[in-house]
């Protein structure tokens, strides 16, 4: 029995063979990874995370994008730039004009070379030294938002170390690529290094001969330097970059104060798409905007300084910013200088400046997340930020910190700022010296002043609203200026902190009356946390939101029925009273009380209203 096939039974046209399908190469890709390393789950699962939503996260991201453009820009550089200190003579063919010939090291000369015969080495080099100088003021940044907002607390300790430590190599990749090139200004710095070194006791000679192979400036320093700032560091940076992503995932990302966000949960948008589409075109952006700055600003011409030569030193050179601060302590450190057991010389001019200084304020940076929970004694996880204003010391010690490194960078300057403004040197030295004692101590003391009365204000706003400028007179002939109720939104935000309150040490004995161990501890515990809370402003609790709002509800009902009442504006302040305005009637338009005092006119009101009743009840005349 045969059959006969219909059109419609007809097989679907096969695809040509060889026509390439980018959807099954992506989907047997994916099936590949999965079946072998099962991938599917961990991109379900970063796909699914929620991350909040705020402009000062993006710091981090300025901080990773313009790290992997100096990566970029980096290896560029690395194919034309010969890391060598040994003598050779720059090319007579080769511009600039003024060097032809001129005897340099071979680092100095390739750099000059790639800067104006090698095509798009210039717009490299520059983007690579902007790039640099983003990644490193991101990285600061970024890592004081964390501390105002007081991102480092449980459970992001070591995170927050892991950010210092990403710090202070951002601060050593710098340091070091900005030594390569061996010119003048790079020298200099050098050789200040050197010193810094060498003034460390007994460890010093040996840290400078470790790092320059010899007595300065030697023939290595460069090639190590080298090492350490393509290879070294770079992969410190990569390793902890990946650390701190892993942990900031797995803690889950700290969100600002808002309704319905609290500790246990995260108010946002999915990774995916929503981020990713973000991240990628955040990282063109951030691209871009290095490539403009690469194009079109100037930065570190060495051609203009020459090749190093220990002998000139010229006025008016400073180092990149981050470097800029060890600068001007060194500047403005008095020339002190003793000999232990008429033996060992002590270079204080150096060693307090150069090592001392920074030690200490890098120390008590990474050891602050510790000191401050060692004040709460606080053991809870915090996933909701703080506002500045409601850690009044906290941002107080912030803001002297960074008073204190923003003077060092001016000293740094004291040359410039002396010639620019036709000041003496001497003079301007002397204002840095006093104020980097004095500074510090204005700055804790103005920002806590004025943290608290922010607390104060907000403390208002809860319980009383916005003030309106309207003024309404009640039945009883009292004046009231009339507030506008905060919305849900800005009384979650205002409300939403726990009150922080000084430890107790509690008793220096037990109930047998023997010293109790731990008491001196506990004594010093409880001094830091006086220091940090003993001034405060308690937050609002519930009770007294409730009371405020039952005590407004009846005059708001009566001043929104009441007469329109103007305020009253008398020299430089405004008194609580007003003057009432009546309503216009129709025989008499226009028609409002323009003179007399706030009484006169506040009686002549309460005439009117007693007249008007008396004509509606005659019973009472």
């Amino acid at each position: 029995m045969s059959t006969t096939k219909t059109s419609n039974d007809a097989p679907p046209t096969a695809q040509p063979r060889g026509e390439f399908q980018p959807g099954k190469v992506v989907s047997g890709g994916a099936d590949l990874l999965d079946s072998r390393v099962g991938v599917a789950k961990a991109v379900r699962y970063m796909a699914r995370k929620i991350f909040p939503e705020h402009w000062s996260f993006l710091l981090g991201e300025i901080a990773l994008w313009s790290f992997v453009v100096v990566v970029i820009s980096g290896i560029f550089l690395t194919m034309f730039f010969d890391p060598s200190m040994a003598h050779v003579h720059y090319p007579e063919d080769a511009l600039p004009a003024s060097h032809q010939g001129v005897e340099m090291s071979a680092a100095y000369a390739s750099t000059v070379y790639m800067s104006w015969e090698v095509r798009g080495g210039l717009l490299m080099r520059q983007m690579h030294h902007w790039g640099a100088l983003i990644f490193v003021a991101a990285v600061v940044v970024h890592m004081f938002r964390v501390f105002f907002t007081g991102a480092f607390r449980k459970p992001r300790e070591i995170n927050w170390l892991v950010g210092f430590a990403l710090m202070i190599l951002a601060l050593a990749a710098g340091f070091s690529g900005y030594s390569l090139p061996d010119d003048v200004l790079s020298g200099n710095g050098l050789r200040i290094a050197d010193g810094v070194a060498k003034s460390i006791p007994v460890l010093g000679s040996y840290v400078s001969l470790g790092l320059f192979g010899g007595e300065f400036p030697g023939t290595v320093v460069i090639p190590r330097l080298f090492t350490v700032h393509i290879l070294i560091v770079p992969a410190l940076i990569v390793a902890l970059v990946t650390v701190h992503l892993l942990l900031m995932v797995l803690h889950k990302h700290t969100q600002f104060p808002g309704p319905g966000r609290t500790d246990k949960n995260v108010v946002g948008y999915p990774a995916f798409p929503a981020y990713a589409a973000k991240m990628g075109g955040y990282f063109f952006i951030v691209f871009g905007f290095i490539a403009v700055m690469g194009a079109t600003m100037s930065i570190n011409n060495v051609w203009n300084y020459g090749p190093y030569d220990p002998s000139p030193v010229g006025a008016g050179a400073q180092p990149d910013w981050y470097i800029l601060f060890l600068e001007g302590a060194l500047r403005i450190m008095p020339g002190w200088e003793v000999v232990l057991f008429d033996r060992w010389p002590l270079a204080l001019s150096i060693l307090i400046p150069g090592v001392i200084v920074p030690g200490i304020m890098f120390t008590v940076l990474a050891l602050y997340p510790f000191i401050e929970r060692a004040a709460t004694r606080d053991q809870r996880e915090h996933h909701v930020l703080d506002r500045p204003r409601n850690r009044p010391v906290r941002t107080a010690l912030g803001v002297a910190y960074l008073g204190v490194f923003a003077l060092l960078v001016l000293a740094g300057a004291n040359d410039l700022i002396a010639t620019h403004f036709a000041l003496s040197l001497n003079d301007i030295t002397w204002v840095f010296r006093v104020g980097f004692f004095v500074l510090p101590v204005v700055l804790f003391m103005v920002t806590k002043r004025i943290c608290l009365g922010l607390q104060r204000r907000d403390r208002e706003l809860v319980l009383h609203g916005h003030e309106t400028g309207r003024v309404v007179q009640l039945a009883n002939g009292e004046f009231m200026e009339v507030h506008r109720p905060l919305d849900e939104h800005e009384r979650w935000v205002l409300v939403a902190h726990a009150p922080e309150r000084p430890l107790e040490p509690g008793p220096a004995t037990d109930r047998h009356g023997v010293d109790r161990p731990g008491y001196k501890i506990d004594r010093v515990r409880a001094a830091i946390s006086r220091f940090f809370y003993e001034d405060r402003v308690e937050p609002v609790s519930p009770s007294e939101v409730e009371a405020a709002h039952h005590d407004h509800e009846e005059p708001t009902e009566i001043a929104a029925e009441g007469p329109v009442v103007e305020s009253v504006h008398g020299g430089a302040i405004e008194i609580n009273q007003g003057i009432p305005v009546e309503e216009p009637h129709d025989d008499q338009p226009g028609r409002s009380a323009g003179g007399g005092s706030a009484a006169t006119l506040a009686r002549s009101e309460q005439d009117r209203l007693a007249e008007q009743a008396r004509e509606q009840d005659p019973e009472q005349q």
